[in-house]
């Protein structure tokens, strides 16, 4: 990217300096690359000392409501990532879960899921959160215009309180506004449009 668009010249420093971030940006504003890019430098600096040899525990969750944009967000971390030494591996229904549930075994540092199929998982102690550093909600009005918001607190209920959050939604209604603050840690807001 020759130059960076108004969510990531917002966002990038604030992820980097570990805060947590309620973004308010349309699709097609830049904002995987405004939270992948930060989430890739931050887990290559801060690699976990004294983990047991072929282990690696999942350090980043990106909770998305439909396969398509997993996948999209899962070839982005896949493309930015290319260099480095770090695993990632995308989850949803539809599917057989037996690949999913294998890459998981095998290790990888970033999750991006639907909420069904990561609660499926998490239901059958196939994946676990305890080592987990980032939560990266996207798209959260999606998630509840299509019925996902209670699977989405089932989720956030069983992953670690001390993470950074970062939060996206392109409106905030209120029941997606009561959400945040619930789950964010003094964050800073970042807008690049205005919000609907």
């Amino acid at each position: 990217y020759p130059t960076m668009t108004p969510i990531q010249a917002k966002a990038i420093p604030l992820v980097l300096a570990g805060r947590d971030v309620m973004g308010a940006a349309q699709t097609g504003t830049g904002k995987t690359a405004a939270f992948a890019l930060p989430i890739l430098q931050g887990l290559w600096n801060r690699k976990p000392d004294g983990q047991a040899r072929g282990t690696r525990p999942i350090r980043c969750l990106v909770l998305t409501p439909t396969r398509e944009l997993a996948s999209q967000i899962g070839e982005s971390f896949a493309t930015y990532g290319a260099r480095l030494n770090l695993r990632h591996t995308v989850i949803f229904g539809g599917v057989g879960q037996n690949p999913q549930a294998a890459a998981v075994r095998q290790g990888v540092d970033i999750v991006v899921a639907t909420p069904g199929r990561l609660l499926d998982l998490m239901s059958q102690r196939l994946i676990r959160f305890d080592g987990l550093e980032i939560f990266v909600l996207d798209e959260a009005d999606r998630m509840l215009d299509m019925g996902f918001i209670h699977d989405v607190r089932r989720v956030i209920g069983q992953i670690p309180q001390d993470r950074q959050t970062l939060f996206f939604s392109a409106t905030m209604p209120s029941e997606i506004t009561k959400l945040a603050s619930q789950i964010l840690y003094q964050p800073v807001r970042v807008e690049v449009t205005p919000v609907a």
